[in-house]
């Protein structure tokens, strides 16, 4: 059954569920205040880099089931389903979530449901949200109980994030089973298609269903940390934690995925979602969890601190009159995204110490650029490595980690690579004249 379905926020998020929404056959309206953005995805274009969503979102606007709007007013008349998929960022100075832009959406969409209505929160919140916004909901709704609030989180992959939405790996709803009448029958007839594809569907309470995401990234952060501390003892030792982990990783209990030793994650959820699980923890006494955590978040900052040190010694003890290449700005290859980027942040900090610093990235130079104005950004690879006295590999993006060392070897001035995401093959580089350093590698 084709529903109306209206979406608030049309970031990253926002506007791939939108697009996705409406490439299951709904009637999507996407509704945000920033009318250049807007203007700019009415258009068809993306303020983002994401595979494959270009096509989708042009395929669905020409096709007239998906449009844009900033009026709240549009939106409560079109839809009867309603979907909050806003930003919750890092508060300034602290570790806990920024709520504002989610509290926004309610203050000001629940006075407009006049009919029965449900709103589906999709951002990433603490634990206690959900049931203070269905409060809300109700006490200004003219709907009253009629407009309900449950909570359905996204578990979104940067550079997949249109398969997760058409083919998750699981639909997961929260809903308050006091006042909650049709949420989960309308979410049923939302994700339909999903469903008919046998995607797991697990019907949560409240609390349950906004502890999953942050659960999920947590965990994947533990064992990306957990790898990286394994790293030291590697390097201690003489040991090899590839070798290391493809071995751990054969036992089912663990599996190999995410235990890839490097220079750590960033981005724009693993991050400020531990941070606010620090938070939240903290807030509720629960010393344990909040130890681990404070732990994990601290080995994986360690390790951007380590790679400085390692050019470094690269250079040869002093980043005064080196020239550094960093390939890789974005926090992961397939995408553009720079917020807590591992990667940015080690140039920056190599450029302050003293050296020249050239970076290339192929889709995240403009974002880069924003965020870090004082590097030099190349146009290309060998641009980039041009009198390179050290390169280093920063994002496993794929043109990186099929480099020929050859092929590098007659720009640089050194032959020297550091390989940040143990990404190349060591002995094709060392074979090749190369002195070459991974993480955790003899």
């Amino acid at each position: 059954m084709t529903r109306q379905i209206a979406v608030f926020g049309t970031g990253y998020l926002g506007a791939t569920h939108a697009a996705c929404m409406a490439e299951l056959g709904h009637d999507v309206l996407g509704v945000d205040i920033d009318e250049s953005k807007l203007a700019k995805l009415a258009a068809g274009e993306l303020p983002f880099y994401e595979p494959g969503l270009p096509e989708l979102l042009r395929r669905n606007i020409d096709e007239g089931r998906l449009r844009f709007t900033t009026s709240y007013h549009e939106a409560a008349e079109f839809a009867d389903v309603h979907f909050v998929a806003v930003g919750t960022p890092q508060k300034h100075g602290e570790l806990a979530a920024d709520l504002r832009f989610v509290d926004g959406v309610i203050e000001t969409l629940a006075p407009l449901l006049t009919r029965p209505s449900v709103i589906f929160g999709k951002s990433t919140v603490p634990a206690g949200t959900a049931a203070r916004l269905g409060s809300r909901v109700r006490a200004l709704s003219p709907a009253g109980d009629k407009a309900e609030l449950a909570w359905n989180p996204e578990f979104l992959r940067e550079g997949y994030a249109v398969k997760d939405t058409l083919h998750p790996d699981r639909i997961v709803l929260g809903v308050d089973r006091q006042f909650s009448a049709i949420a989960e029958d309308v979410a049923r007839d939302v994700y339909s298609s999903q469903l008919e594809e046998a995607t797991p569907f697990l019907v949560t309470d409240l609390a349950t269903a906004e502890l999953v995401k942050t659960s999920a990234n947590a965990f994947l952060a533990t064992k990306i940390s957990f790898i990286n501390a394994i790293a030291e003892v590697c390097e201690a030792t003489g040991a090899d934690v590839s070798v290391l982990a493809d071995a751990i990783g054969h036992d089912a209990r663990i599996g190999r995925r995410f235990l890839n030793a490097g220079i750590g994650f960033g981005g724009g959820c693993l991050p400020k979602d531990i941070r606010a699980f620090i938070a939240m923890a903290g807030e509720l006494g629960a010393g344990q969890a909040f130890a681990l955590l404070r732990e994990v978040d601290s080995i994986n900052m360690r390790r951007r601190n380590k790679m400085v040190e390692l050019a470094r010694l690269a250079a040869g003890g002093s980043f005064i009159g080196s020239r550094v290449a960093v390939l890789g700005a974005a926090f992961k290859p397939d995408s553009d995204d720079v917020r807590d980027s591992p990667a940015l942040n080690i140039a920056g900090q190599i450029q302050l110490q003293g050296a020249a610093v050239s970076v290339f990235d192929p889709e995240a130079m403009q974002n880069a650029r924003q965020l870090f104005p004082t590097l030099e950004y190349a146009p290309d690879v060998q641009v980039a490595c041009d009198g390179a006295d050290v390169v280093m590999i920063l994002t496993e993006w794929k043109q990186f980690t099929s480099l020929e060392p050859n092929s590098l070897a007659k720009v640089v001035r050194q032959r020297t690579v550091i390989d940040g995401r143990n990404c190349l093959d060591p002995k094709v580089w060392r074979e090749a004249g190369w002195t070459y350093r991974g993480i955790g590698r003899p």
